[in-house]
């Protein structure tokens, strides 16, 4: 193969996940509308919240965050795939697509660490409930929020200085809907044993870290609410953490999901259609777990939407 630096490189392709112009029109109207979904749902979260005086708590505060990272996840890689259908081309600039890989793994790995935020908070609120609002002051939570984004993006850099040093071929075709970065370093000719293991090596560290804190956090809640004597004190502890374990279970169940089919089978297509669940699916459904299993959250809703009503 004829072998071009990076420098040389203007633009990938992303080739989306099917070629057939007949499913074109519906994918585009799918992922729209899975599109606008997200955005609003995560929107009126983070408004109900806002609005609320009685939400203003370090549980409500990460779930905020959560909310404006999946809306900034969404905005990666589903306008440029509806932009590309709309007028029938496959093409992405090489900076474009360099830009995708940075900021999926800054916010990717921002929710990660969220997780785990949420999940320390709620092992402090029940197994350490008259020191809550001491360990869980707002300082602590702020410093918690902004040391999860420098570590996201010290990440993302890593990965994406690493790129920048790798020859690209003629074949700049990604099997995808966005430029996905082991799909990006599949395509360099130069050798890529380094970037290869790097991957294997901080997404370990990265998610293996934040997951082993979450089944920490879990198994001391537990443990503490197995012991609570009233049956009405267990059931209030363990709905506090539903709408957190659906989430933690739906983000981490279909990244290894996506990671699961990516080595069972050889097919980038297939391994591409599996990723819209935690690249868009997972955005879309986070408003969803948490405003109908949250009692607290359909009343803030409700109060939004008077509020909205009201001047009508």
């Amino acid at each position: 193969m004829e072998a071009r630096n990076h420098t040389a490189v203007s633009e990938f392709l992303l080739l989306g996940l099917t070629e057939d112009p007949a499913l074109q029109p519906l994918i585009f109207s799918l992922f729209l509308s899975m599109y606008l979904v997200t955005i609003l749902g995560n929107l009126l979260i983070i408004l109900a919240i806002s609005s609320d005086s009685h939400l203003h708590t370090p549980m409500y505060f990460f779930l905020s965050n959560l909310s404006l990272t999946d809306i900034c996840l969404s905005n990666i890689a589903v306008p440029k795939m509806l932009v590309n259908i709309q007028t029938q081309t496959q093409r992405i600039t090489y900076t474009g697509c360099l830009s995708q890989v940075c900021f999926f793994l800054v916010f990717t790995g921002l929710e990660n660490c969220q997780l785990a935020m949420m999940a320390y908070d709620r092992y402090v609120a029940i197994c350490h409930p008259l020191r809550y609002t001491i360990i869980m002051n707002p300082c602590l939570c702020i410093l918690l929020v902004l040391l999860s984004l420098l570590i996201s993006v010290v990440h993302a850099l890593l990965h994406t200085l690493m790129v920048l040093r790798l020859s690209f071929c003629t074949d700049l075709e990604v099997p995808h809907f966005f430029c996905e970065l082991a799909q990006v370093i599949k395509l360099a000719c130069s050798d890529a044993l380094i970037n290869n293991l790097l991957v294997y090596f901080v997404a370990g560290l990265f998610a293996g870290v934040p997951l082993a804190g979450i089944i920490f956090s879990y198994i001391n809640i537990v443990s503490s609410v197995l012991r609570m004597p009233s049956s009405e004190g267990k059931h209030k502890a363990f709905s506090t953490c539903g709408s957190h374990l659906s989430v933690v279970s739906l983000f981490y169940g279909t990244g290894f999901g996506v990671y699961i089919s990516s080595a069972v089978t050889d097919s980038s297509r297939k391994t591409a259609v599996a990723s819209v669940m935690y690249s868009v699916v997972t955005q879309m459904l986070n408003p969803f777990i948490y405003s109908l299993r949250n009692r607290d959250m359909k009343g803030a809703l409700r109060k939004l939407f008077g509020k909205i009503a009201s001047p009508l």
